[in-house]
C-alpha cells in the first residue's frame, strides 16, 4: 500500500490552493504531448459505474477557433446586458476568457448514450454521468498546475453551437471548453476576487450539521 507522509500532505494542500482559473496567458507554444498526457491523467478518474463518459476534443484549426471564439463574443455581449449600472460596468472590465491566447483549446463532453459501464449507478441519477466529467476535468487541472501549465474554463458559449463547430455527435453534453498555456502571472487568489467581483468565503458558510 502506498503511504503519503505531512510533507507530500502539505504540497498537496498547495496544489489546491495554487490551482486558479486563468484567463491571462503567454503565447509560448506548449511542449509537444502535453495535452494528450494531461488527457491520459483525466482519464485516472472515477466514473460512475466505471462509465469513462469523457470526450475530448482537441481545437488546433485556426477558423475552427476563430469560430468559438466569436461565439464567446456574442455571449459574452448578451451576459453584459443582463446587468446594470455599476455591476454592468464592473463586468465589463472583466477578462474572462484566454481563448485569443492560449495556445491549447480543449473541448470536453459527456457521452450520455454510452454503453460503457451498462448503467450501473445512473438509473436514479443519470446527472452523474456529467458529474464524472467534471472529475476529470479536475484531475487534469490540478496535473496542469503541477507541471507549471495554466488552464481555463470558458463557460460564457452557446453549448449548442460549440457542439456545431465542432461537430460532435448530437448524445455529447458539452461539459467545458478549456485554454491550456504557461500563465503570464501567478497567484495564489482566484482573479474575480482580485477583481472585487466576489470573494471566497470559509467552508463553515456551506456546512449543516443533522
Amino acid at each position: 500500500m502506498v503511504e503519503f507522509d505531512d510533507a507530500f500532505r502539505q504540497h498537496l494542500r498547495e496544489l489546491f490552493v495554487w490551482r486558479r482559473d486563468v484567463r491571462r496567458f503567454r503565447t509560448d507554444p506548449l511542449p509537444d504531448g502535453t495535452i494528450p498526457r494531461l488527457i491520459d491523467t483525466a482519464c485516472l478518474s472515477p466514473s460512475v459505474g466505471l462509465s469513462q463518459p469523457w470526450r475530448f476534443v482537441i481545437v488546433d484549426d485556426h477558423a475552427t477557433r476563430r469560430a468559438v471564439i466569436e461565439d464567446f463574443k456574442s455571449c459574452n455581449a448578451d451576459a453584459l446586458n443582463a446587468y446594470s449600472g455599476d455591476r454592468a460596468a464592473r463586468y465589463a472590465t472583466l477578462k474572462l476568457s484566454g481563448l485569443e491566447q492560449a495556445p491549447g483549446h480543449l473541448a470536453v463532453f459527456a457521452d450520455k448514450a454510452s454503453s460503457i459501464g451498462h448503467g450501473l449507478g445512473r438509473a436514479t441519477m443519470p446527472e452523474t454521468t456529467e458529474y464524472s466529467v467534471v472529475a476529470a476535468i479536475t484531475a487534469m487541472w490540478l496535473a496542469a498546475r503541477a507541471d507549471g501549465v495554466g488552464l481555463g474554463w470558458v463557460s460564457i458559449l452557446s453549448p449548442d453551437r460549440i457542439r456545431a463547430i465542432l461537430d460532435v455527435p448530437s448524445a455529447w453534453k458539452f461539459i467545458a471548453y478549456l485554454c491550456i498555456g504557461y500563465p503570464e502571472a501567478e497567484c495564489d487568489r482566484p482573479e474575480l476576487e482580485r477583481a472585487e467581483w466576489e470573494y471566497r468565503r470559509g467552508a463553515d458558510e456551506f456546512t449543516l450539521r443533522r
